[in-house]
């Protein structure tokens, strides 16, 4: 979600409404205009998702729904563009005091919102978080206030953060993992392979 080296980066030739995907290509760079206009529907669509308790959405997702919805779309690869895209939507919630709605934008492989959420922290006068579950703790807490604000229906005790759904599944196995006492062999004391047979014994 850094803006600054990756944003100047992309400075270049504005782009109409109407442009057509093959004439905003990896070649072409990808001017103010065309961020304007993500940025503004990028908060639109966090907004929309923000209205449904534990809901989120994948930088995939929403990359695709903001280029839908403009009729702006690029070549350029996702991680190339969406993170200052992102940084808009920071920052301009910060202003309004409104939650950060970027905590909702998360990776489709682990449901993690990703080192960009560091940003989220900066722009608040946090400090940053360099533990990883504590980062998306965080971002669960900050999912909640979204659903809040942006009115959510929320369960009779008012709602709990919570981890990404596929996040939260990779966390319950690990601690089943950890708490589930290793299978050993009776006979040779020897931890006993995922089959259930010892290699010694039989």
């Amino acid at each position: 979600m850094q803006e600054s080296a990756n944003d100047r980066e992309h400075d270049g030739v504005g782009m109409k409404q109407g442009d057509s995907e093959s004439a905003v290509g990896i070649n072409k760079p990808i001017g103010q205009e065309a961020r304007e206009a993500w940025g503004s529907e990028a908060y639109l669509i966090l907004e929309g998702v923000a209205q449904t308790y534990h809901t989120v959405i994948t930088y995939k997702e929403l990359a695709e729904e903001i280029q839908s919805r403009t009729g702006i779309r690029t070549k350029t690869l996702l991680h190339n563009w969406i993170g200052p895209i992102l940084g808009r939507v920071v920052r301009e919630a910060h202003r309004r005091g409104d939650p950060p709605l970027t905590a909702l934008v998360v990776h489709t492989d682990d449901g993690k919102v990703g080192s960009g959420y560091k940003e989220v922290l900066a722009v608040a006068g946090e400090p940053p978080v360099d533990d990883e579950l504590e980062r998306e703790h965080h971002a669960a807490n900050a999912r909640l206030d979204c659903y809040r604000r942006f009115g959510a229906t929320m369960p009779p005790d008012g709602g709990v953060p919570a981890l990404a759904p596929r996040l939260q599944a990779a966390v319950e196995r690990g601690r089943e993992r950890t708490e589930k006492p290793a299978r050993v062999c009776e006979g040779c004391f020897v931890q006993l392979p995922s089959t259930g047979i010892c290699d010694s014994c039989g």
